[in-house]
């Protein structure tokens, strides 16, 4: 019973969950969970893939705190 299926919990803020919830309804996203995790692997790739050149080049920073922006955490 209760196997893992590799999956943790990440709490967010109730009113940017909310926020969300509201942004993909009518969108291919069943749940808030899938969005969040597909937004976060961009955001992984992205840095895992500039990573190669430099750890954060000024771009990559100002794009992230773009992101950050839109989702509510600054």
């Amino acid at each position: 019973m209760g196997r893992d299926k590799g999956y943790t919990t990440v709490s967010i803020p109730t009113t940017l969950y909310n926020r969300i919830k509201e942004l993909i309804k009518d969108t291919g996203f069943t749940s808030v969970s899938q969005y969040v995790t597909y937004v976060l692997r961009e955001i992984v790739a992205e840095h895992e893939q500039s990573k190669t050149v430099e750890p954060f080049t000024e771009e990559d920073r100002r794009r992230i705190i773009e992101k950050l922006k839109k989702l509510g955490y600054l």
